[in-house]
């Protein structure tokens, strides 16, 4: 097939949107698809209000339009909701184009986070966006229930995969800080609640991976926690298996791709029971799920990494493509 995935995330940011997107596109292209990206790094771009490492592209729907076009494509998906988002949803719906969407973050909640917007107003521009096409993509049954309750339609499912190669156990992996390590790892912003998890009485040494707009606020308030700023790859997977237990605070992740990146370093999950992490860690054995995040942090220790890696094993890109290119194939 000849597939335009439409993004308003996408390199250099580095987060669970962006990496879903590239390991799926780069399946796709290996088993034989022709897959064009349409993303910020084709146009100008402003910076995002209150979040300035991202940055929005500056364009037209006929811009975005002709791009669609050139690119032969024979189907369509839109990924975020964003500037770029709106305007290819326009183009579709204008020229009779069939497209899909996915549903990768809580927008809402991630709003009314940040601004004084109720919910409601939230939701209804999310319905308007997705139900206006063939389906829209979710990862897990809690968020496909909870949706659709909110009158959202045409829902399928998309799971997510993780390189198991790269992130594995390394016994001989040291951090050289005191034991146990509590580690986070994702985008340090208001949404992720890092607050919850860098508050806790715990022994040893939280450690917080990643950047954003909340960093410099949160290293001058919890100064015992160790910031090791954006991290990938080698570095990031090495971190992963010198810590003891993956502490996951957010509550508005509809997934989590950070969750079986840890899982597969061997390292047991905490976290609250909401969705996302109560879809993935569907076996106590691998996780702890508590609305007492303490708790749930210091029962974890108990667990054995040789259980989260052999659990994170049954998750692989491979499978998360034949998902996606499905429900691509379905809709169209």
């Amino acid at each position: 097939m000849r597939l335009v995935i439409v993004s308003d995330a996408w390199l250099p940011q580095v987060n669970g949107v962006v990496r879903s997107l590239q390991r799926v596109a780069e399946v796709l292209v290996a088993q034989g698809d022709v897959v064009t990206v349409i993303a910020p790094h084709l146009f100008r771009t402003v910076p995002c209000p209150s979040y300035p490492e991202i940055r929005l592209a500056v364009t037209t729907s006929a811009k975005v339009g002709a791009l669609i076009e050139a690119a032969g494509a024979d189907r369509v998906h839109i990924a975020t909701e964003g500037p770029l988002g709106l305007l290819a949803r326009r183009h579709c719906l204008r020229t009779g184009r069939a497209f899909t969407t996915s549903y990768h973050t809580k927008f809402p909640e991630y709003l009314a986070a940040r601004l004084p917007v109720p919910l409601a107003w939230g939701y209804r521009f999310m319905r308007w966006f997705h139900n206006a096409g063939g389906g829209c993509m979710v990862a897990t049954p809690s968020l496909e229930a909870d949706l659709a309750a909110r009158g959202f339609g045409r829902l399928m499912r998309w799971s997510r995969g993780v390189d198991a190669d790269l992130f594995r156990p390394r016994p001989d992996c040291d951090l050289g800080l005191p034991r146990p390590v509590f580690l986070s790892v994702g985008r340090v912003s208001v949404e992720k609640n890092l607050e919850a998890f860098l508050g806790l009485d715990l022994p040893g040494t939280k450690v917080v991976v990643g950047d954003g707009p909340a960093r410099a606020d949160l290293e001058a308030r919890f100064p015992d926690a160790r910031f090791l700023g954006m991290l990938e790859d080698e570095a990031l997977a090495r971190v992963y298996s010198g810590s003891d237990v993956f502490v996951f605070p957010s509550l508005t992740d509809t997934f989590g791709n950070v969750l079986l990146e840890a899982l597969a370093s061997g390292l047991p999950v905490a976290a609250y029971p909401v969705t996302g992490p109560k879809d993935v860690l569907t076996d106590p054995a691998v996780g702890v799920l508590d609305p007492d995040l303490r708790k749930a942090a210091t029962a974890a220790l108990d667990l054995r990494k040789d259980d989260a890696r052999a659990f994170a094993l049954q998750f692989s890109w491979e499978a998360s493509a034949a998902a996606f290119r499905a429900n691509v194939l379905a809709v169209h």
